[in-house]
């Protein structure tokens, strides 16, 4: 059996069943895909997928597999960064899709310029409790960046206002464009709900792009490979949560899933992987 870990999930499975044989002991890089000629500053969204019948771009939605790739990437964003900061972005008026994802790329360009290591996940979400603008996009930073907020407050109104999206009326300049709460990377189990709530809960439906992330932390690694013995050492430990198994038809174990409980004594199993994206530039 061959174990790939993530933070908090250990996945056991036989090499008899799928036939692979992992080439690397880490997974989950953007350095592994094959190089291009010049890599891209973030992670540029796919070519749109068309309906063919009407031509038109199709929907996009969080995928379960992004789901799980964002809270990796998250869970090795904290554990590089002592400091990070949530930040959502709201508009002053209803907005398309198309319209907003302009405005946060300028706004994240801003920040890059004014910051020599600005790093962030972003993920698009549907307003669902302000009738007024129900249904309005807006997104959610996980970010390395401390923010000084009356100033970007203001900077974000502005560069709305600037791209066409008007207030309901001139002084309309609600402190709630921009929220701005602190987190405690080294909590882990706090990240971890951040993520549960945003991203793991979301399922609408975006014409635009629904998430990406800065070059580095698309760069850095999310798993490893190793034998049966390392998930051995939280069983010594009491850490698992949870397993869960499936079998082939003559009842052998072919998947194992365990689930672990991430402490301050499991977190140091880990260090291979902190070492790894540590080192990750």
């Amino acid at each position: 059996m061959i174990v790939k870990n993530s933070y908090g999930i250990s996945v056991a499975f036989s090499t008899r069943m799928y036939g692979v044989i992992p080439k690397d002991e880490f997974s989950g890089s953007s350095l592994q895909r094959k190089k291009k000629e010049k890599e891209p500053e973030e992670e540029k969204p796919k070519s749109k997928s068309t309906n063919k019948k009407s031509n038109t771009p199709k929907p996009r939605t969080l995928s379960r597999r992004s789901k799980q790739k964002i809270r990796k990437k998250i869970t090795c964003f904290a554990r590089c960064y002592k400091r990070l900061s949530f930040v959502t972005l709201t508009f002053l008026n209803k907005v398309d899709d198309e319209k907003a994802i302009i405005i946060l790329r300028k706004f994240l360009d801003n920040a890059k310029k004014r910051n020599n290591d600005f790093q962030y996940v972003w993920v698009a979400e549907r307003q669902t409790k302000n009738d007024q603008f129900k249904g309005n996009v807006h997104f959610h930073i996980i970010t390395n960046k401390y923010w000084k907020i009356q100033k970007w407050w203001n900077y974000w109104i502005d560069l709305q206002i600037k791209n066409g999206v008007k207030p309901r009326n001139e002084k309309f300049r609600p402190s709630s464009a921009f929220d701005v709460k602190q987190l405690n990377s080294s909590n882990i189990k706090s990240i971890a709900s951040y993520v549960t709530k945003y991203v793991t809960k979301n399922n609408a439906k975006f014409k635009c792009q629904v998430w990406n992330c800065s070059k580095r932390i698309s760069r850095l690694y999310t798993d490893f490979y190793t034998t049966v013995e390392y998930v051995e050492q939280f069983e010594r430990l009491n850490a698992i949560r949870g397993t869960f198994k499936v079998k082939d038809t003559m009842e052998r174990t072919f998947l194992e899933v365990k689930s672990i409980d991430l402490n301050r004594r499991t977190l140091p199993l880990y260090k291979r992987l902190d070492d790894k994206n540590k080192a990750v530039k």
